[in-house]
């Protein structure tokens, strides 16, 4: 039988290798992307040696009418990764309204209204499974991206409780927490930042996104069968 999940933000470093990882696994996939059409493409041929089916969804995370034209473009889902979003560096005083309200929108919001609309189709097959790729900085918090932890930290608390909602009509939902991940989002810091960075983490190394999808396909396969309402850190024993 078909499985089909929904990938936010395939076009990104984590968003691909997870799309990879699934494809591995026998997953069909719904590639959702906002701008980068061009990594989809390149994703798309990296897939086609699968023979699964792989469906691009472009839309807009940060509106209303991007939330619609994703969810009317799903048909048959089993599972959710949320991987999409972005995050602000500065201090929080000097944040903008519009920062603000794409923040909360993109990784709040949004992804809430996002299960809240495919649960109906979770709930008539009596299974589903949903994880959001949430951050370090929402366990602990972060200076210069305090609205980014707010809303990973939001995510944590979304997850939490759903969860208990859910898992007797066979419905799991968890959120991965990484660290520092080798992705675009780590571009920002200088050479000498990053190896100032490096010597926090107890491993002496920023994670590859590979070892994040690999904890994504864990708890979207039976292995996990028992997790729920989870928030598994992989973050090199940087926060415990």
């Amino acid at each position: 039988m078909k499985k089909f999940a929904l990938i936010t933000g395939a076009s990104g470093g984590i968003g691909k290798e997870i799309a990879l990882s699934l494809a591995k696994d026998g997953w069909n996939i719904y590639l959702h992307y906002h701008q980068n059409r061009n990594e989809i493409e390149v994703l798309m041929r990296s897939l086609q040696p699968f023979s699964l089916e792989i469906i691009p969804i472009q839309a807009d995370l940060s509106s209303d009418e991007g939330v619609q034209k994703l969810v009317s473009n799903i048909f048959s889902i089993d599972a959710i990764v949320f991987s999409s979003g972005q995050a602000v560096y500065g201090l929080f005083q000097d944040l903008s309204e519009m920062e603000l309200d794409q923040l909360w929108e993109v990784h709040v919001k949004n992804p809430i209204k996002i299960v809240q609309k495919l649960l109906p189709k979770f709930y008539r097959l009596g299974h589903g499974n949903i994880v959001f790729i949430s951050s370090i900085w929402g366990q602990t918090g972060a200076a210069c991206e305090v609205m980014y932890s707010t809303v990973k930290g939001a995510q944590l608390s979304f997850v939490k409780s759903l969860a208990k909602e859910t898992a007797r009509s066979g419905i799991r939902i968890n959120a991965v927490a990484p660290g520092a991940v080798e992705t675009h989002m780590m571009s920002r810091f200088s050479q000498d930042e990053l190896e100032l960075l490096t010597e926090e983490i107890p491993i002496g190394r920023l994670a590859k996104p590979y070892e994040i999808a690999n904890v994504v396909s864990f708890l979207l396969s039976e292995k996990s069968s028992y997790i729920t309402g989870q928030i598994l850190s992989v973050n090199g024993g940087w926060y415990t």
